[in-house]
């Protein structure tokens, strides 16, 4: 077999000014969102696709596979975008209709499905709440539905019909997430739809087979505990009868065995791994599992849909070939020999498999789209993520673990400036968010790659809570939000102090939700560790949270915050950095978004009036119309300015 050659090509020159548009700072060149998202290939070949932008608004471009010119670009006009979409066939794409709101932070989707043909003709309202409505609009329309739609399975080996799972808005409010979903076979050309399935549990996860049957499905009702059920004579059966003893049950693909199921699940704490299981016997098999992390993904045939492959990152990323004779997997092989470095994955292909679209990335490179010919082993380079990223400047991230002061194992990843010696470096330290669900990886992170232009290093933290490690591990941060998941970032910090890559007079901590109560909680803890702390988006009153956001508004969110957070007040106040301020001796700079939901403005608030009673200096910076984080990429580039100045005052960068 011949080696794979990649073969560079423009995907399009119409779009390329926004490429080459200036970008004079760090903050600039790191904030700008990416070019092309979500490229894919049409069933049969004919036309590629991608996600782009103009006026800040996501569209969908749509080339003749072949020429590689434009065919048609879905621009919606007004304040709505293109979101999520997918090829039902190969002349007929259905996509997600959002909206781009002022005081939202991420756009609004109402659950609107638009169907059109590559050429732009037979648009149609597929599935949503304005249906049957005709003013202003030659879009034809079916019948309204109060519910949120996804595509579960776009099923494009059949032309006429796909799987639409949908969350009924019922009353809504605050709990309306907590709706049961149902199933629907659309036609895709009228919208008519037929009810298949509705599912027995909240926040449902679906498998279908390859004939569109909904036969498996995994749900919670607390955020914490998985239940999975499977389909027998058109009812739901709980699989708790088989007593399985595994815990976080998630069907991802069938075997030959039409009784048998791979999922993914956990059993006395350890790490998650891959599981084939008998509905009828009750049998199991442990198919892949590795002794410290969960699986990252897990990669099924899209042809057969079975499954060939387990991801897992310890560190590095690294693929566990359960099946390693499958096609997919001997291309997947094929193409890490070709882009040695990289990670790989196969992110749409044609019916028949012989044309694939690949994303390549790492540490340095955001990512960059391929087409690969499977017949004749042909690599072409199709669009970068982020073509003005210079790979060859970008920082290395490096994995490192170490023992907490407790005995457990803790990993994370330090990210050291490009062409500077490891030793003697400024620190920023990075906790993640979440902290429960949540985990840090090997890649391209805007943020942290635009500290390390400036000279610092920057550390992340797996600490206890995190996701990723098993349901012991993350447990093992329950309770424990202000004390021993910050004594394991702190305990990272003093590590790489001690191997002397970091000057013990030069630390900051920066991070956001979670992390920005890390930040603004570690420096309480260890007042003279570091010089400066900045919290993002955090929350800093504990008890706050059981009155103020959309967590508390749940009745699973009740349920999660009681078991994560505990009722225990006096515990709840003293891991609170409002309320104790005085500890603190490092410089402070908070920012929020004036319409956070998940961490309300509340929680500014109270830490900046403990500030402000402790006559204790701070900047702030309050965006009024963004949300849990910075969707707009000019207000992301005025939060880059102001931390990248408040670190180089701090870090003497």
């Amino acid at each position: 077999m011949k080696l794979i050659k990649a073969i560079g090509l423009v995907f399009l020159t119409w779009l390329s000014c926004s490429a080459s548009a200036k970008t004079d700072t760090a903050a600039n060149l790191f904030s700008r969102s990416a070019e092309f998202s979500q490229v894919k290939i049409s069933p049969a070949g004919d036309y590629l696709s991608a996600i782009t932008s103009k006026d800040g608004k996501n569209m969908l471009l749509i080339l003749d596979a072949a020429t590689k010119k434009a065919v048609h670009v879905v621009f919606f006009d007004g304040n709505a975008q293109v979101g999520h979409y997918e090829w039902v066939n190969d002349e007929r794409v259905v996509l997600q209709k959002e909206y781009l709101k002022g005081w939202s932070d991420h756009p609004l989707y109402y659950g609107e499905l638009m169907a059109v043909n590559a050429d732009g003709s037979k648009e149609t309202y597929l599935f949503g709440y304005q249906g049957g409505q005709q003013v202003g609009s030659n879009i034809k329309r079916n019948t309204a539905i109060r519910a949120t739609a996804y595509i579960l399975d776009p099923m494009p080996e059949d032309d006429r019909f796909m799987l639409v799972q949908a969350l009924p808005w019922g009353n809504g409010g605050s709990n309306m997430a907590e709706n049961t979903q149902k199933v629907y076979r659309v036609d895709v050309y009228k919208g008519k739809r037929r009810k298949v399935a509705g599912s027995p549990i909240p926040y449902a996860n679906f498998l279908t087979d390859h004939d569109g049957n909904v036969r498996f499905v995994s749900g919670t009702r607390d955020y914490v505990n998985t239940e999975l059920f499977y389909r027998e004579d058109r009812e739901w059966v709980n699989t708790d009868k088989l007593n399985l003893n595994l815990d976080a049950m998630t069907p991802i693909a069938f075997s030959d065995d039409e009784n048998s199921v791979y999922v993914t699940a956990n059993e006395s704490g350890k790490p998650s791994g891959v599981y084939l299981i008998n509905i009828k016997t009750g049998d199991k098999k442990l198919v892949s599992q590795d002794k410290v992390v969960n699986p990252s993904n897990v990669w099924i045939n899209q042809t057969t849909k079975k499954l060939y492959a387990v991801e897992y990152e310890n560190g590095y990323p690294e693929y566990e070939f359960v099946a390693p004779k499958d096609p997919s997997a001997i291309y997947v092989k094929q193409l890490l020999s070709a882009l040695p470095g990289y990670q790989i994955h196969l992110v749409s292909q044609t019916v028949d498999a012989n044309k694939m679209i690949i994303k390549a990335f790492n540490d340095r490179t955001p990512g960059k789209y391929y087409l690969f010919d499977t017949e004749k082993l042909n690599l072409e380079f199709l669009v970068s993520q982020k073509s003005w990223i210079d790979s060859n400047k970008m920082a290395e991230i490096k994995p490192i673990s170490f023992t907490s002061r407790d005995g457990l194992e803790i990993h994370g990843y330090l990210t050291l400036p490009h062409g500077k010696e490891a030793k003697d470096l400024p620190l920023v330290v990075n906790p993640h968010g979440g902290p429960h669900g949540p985990r840090d990886w090997w890649g391209f992170d805007s943020q942290n790659q635009m500290i390390a232009s400036k000279g610092a290093a920057v550390l992340q933290v797996n600490f206890r809570g995190s996701g990723g490690y098993g349901t012991a591990f993350e447990t093992a941060g329950h309770q424990k939000w202000g004390t021993e998941i910050q004594y394991d970032i702190i305990d990272a910090t003093k590590y790489v102090i001690e191997q002397g890559i970091v000057d013990k007079d030069r630390i900051c901590i920066v991070g956001g939700s979670f992390g920005g109560y890390s930040a603004i909680q570690s420096a309480t803890i260890e007042p003279d560790l570091f010089k400066c702390a900045l919290g993002f988006a955090g929350v800093y009153d504990l008890q706050l949270m059981f009155d103020k956001g959309d967590v508390q508004g749940r009745r699973a969110g009740k349920r999660y915050l009681q078991e994560v957070l505990g009722e225990d007040k006096s515990l709840l106040k003293s891991m609170s950095p409002t309320h104790n301020v005085d500890k603190l001796k490092a410089n402070i700079m908070l920012v929020h978004g004036g319409e956070d939901e998940r961490a309300p403005i509340e929680q500014f608030e109270a830490l900046e009036d403990a500030l402000n009673k402790q006559k204790y200096p701070f900047k702030k910076l309050v965006m009024d119309d963004e949300g849990h984080g910075f969707y707009d990429d000019a207000h992301r580039a005025k939060y880059y300015n102001e931390m990248l100045g408040f670190l180089k005052e701090n870090l003497k960068l």
